[in-house]
Formats: C-alpha cells, structure tokens, sequence
C-alpha cells in the first residue's frame, strides 16, 4: 500500500496508519460518508488499511483534533453501506481506528493490529473502546497495556479479523456480492441494534427491536 489517507475511486478510502490524524484524515473520512450517505443504495465501501505510527506521532495532535477525529469515525461506523476493511502488514493507529469500525475484515497472513504508543503509554482513544466491546477484556489486556501486538492469526480466533487471506480481492468480492441485495436503511438498523446490544438492557432494547420488527413486516406488505 502507498504512504498516503484519501479517497482513491469510487467508495474506496485508503488510511495510512504510519502518519499521525489531521484535518485532512477528519476530512477524507468525511467525504467517504457523503458520497455513501448520497448514494443511499446498497454497495460496499472499502477500506484499505495498513501502516502503525512511532512514538511522536501526537505532537501535533489536540483534544480537539481527537474529538473531531472519534466523531468522524463514528460517523463512518454507521453508514447504509457495507464496509469492508482489507488490512496488510501492521495496522495501528487510524488504521486500527478504520479496521474496528468496519463490518467486516479482511486480512493479508502477517497482518498485525497494534494499539499505538505516546511515549509514555499505550493511547488511550475509542480503539481501546472498540477492542474491549469486540473481543472482550481478557483477549486485548496485554495489546491495551502493554502494546503487545495482536497476530493475524490471534485477531482471527477474537474475531477482530473475519478472514485472513492472500485473495483480498476475493472476500471484497464476496462482500459485494452480499451486499448487493440489502437495502441500505435497514442495514444501517441492523447494525445499530447489533451495536447497541453490548450495552443495553434486554428491556431497553426490546422497544427498537421491536420497531424494527415493524417496519420489516410494513416493508414486506408493500412488496
């Protein structure tokens, strides 16, 4: 992958991990997720991974900046459109960030997710978040701590990656083909109530389920 964070073609956004966040990363975030939200059909945004900062990479950074950054981030883990990060060699910093908000991710044998390091400690952003929720506690203690990293093979069994594989285009494909007969609204529901599920109450949870539910069966008259 080349050194560089941006839209490339159509819904594919490449992050370069190597490089700390700035306005132009909240950005290129921020057009993927107008383009999708526009385009409003179903497809798959792809997002091309890879490359883990060094120790300096948050001298420039402000709380500000970060805030912006998580915002972004939160945004593009809610899009109506499938996204698939396709990750190789190590990922940490906005390459973890990116990975961990995709639906599904793929992974090159020798990928490494990496929580960044300030000098001082591991960073202490949503990733950490995000890890705990996906894989749970014990799984990610020593990668959040220490920085140790999370092989491919590891990240595959805590299912932070859905397949580690040398044919990525294969399993981008697969995911379109997938994707192709979802309608982006209520995809967007579905993952909002898988989400939400990690934190909610069965009883707190039932009332948008059961909306959900619903506006399924009020659909399925229509047709």
């Amino acid at each position: 992958m080349t050194g560089r964070t941006g839209i490339e073609d159509g819904f594919t956004l490449r992050i370069d991990g190597a490089r700390p966040v700035t306005a132009d990363s909240v950005e290129a975030i921020a057009a993927m997720c107008d383009a999708a939200e526009d385009h409003g059909g179903p497809g798959v945004v792809t997002l091309r991974v890879s490359g883990a900062p060094g120790h300096s990479w948050t001298t420039d950074l402000s709380v500000g900046l970060v805030s912006k950054w998580e915002r972004a981030l939160l945004r593009l883990e809610r899009l109506p459109m499938v996204t698939v990060a396709v990750a190789s060699g190590d990922c940490g910093g906005a390459a973890l960030d990116v990975l961990l908000t995709a639906d599904l991710r793929v992974a090159a044998p020798g990928t490494r997710l990496l929580v960044a390091t300030d000098g001082d400690a591991t960073w202490p952003g949503m990733a950490l978040h995000r890890l705990t929720q996906q894989a749970g506690t014990g799984g990610i203690r020593a990668a959040a701590m220490l920085g140790v990293p999370i092989e491919a093979d590891e990240a595959l069994a805590l299912r932070l990656l859905d397949r580690v594989s040398d044919d990525l285009a294969g399993a981008v494909a697969d995911a379109a083909a997938r994707a192709a007969a979802l309608a982006g609204s209520e995809l967007a529901i579905r993952r909002r109530l898988v989400l939400d599920a990690g934190t909610t109450t069965f009883e707190d949870a039932l009332g948008a389920h059961l909306a959900a539910c619903d506006r399924a069966l009020r659909r399925g008259a229509g047709r």
